[in-house]
């Protein structure tokens, strides 16, 4: 868990901790290359949001600079 997650989850209380750690989780970014990862792994939060984004960014697998698509996949897809 990074610093920011540390401190944002010690700040509310357990139940709210809990959802945004859940929720952060269902928030995957994607490269085109296929490589995919949820919010909450890469160290960020990401609670009671809605919309798709798009950010240019350098992939982890591929090491190229693309574009990678935010979106939230249910619970029952994430892996």
């Amino acid at each position: 868990m990074r610093i920011i997650q540390r401190i944002v989850t010690s700040v509310l209380p357990r139940k709210w901790a809990a959802s945004l750690e859940a929720e952060s989780r269902e928030w995957i970014i994607a490269c085109p290359c296929g490589y995919s990862n949820s919010i909450w792994e890469m160290g960020g939060i990401r609670w009671k949001a809605k919309g798709n984004r798009t950010f240019l960014m350098m992939c982890r697998q591929c090491r190229e600079r693309t574009s990678h698509t935010l979106s939230r996949r249910p619970s029952d897809e994430v892996v």
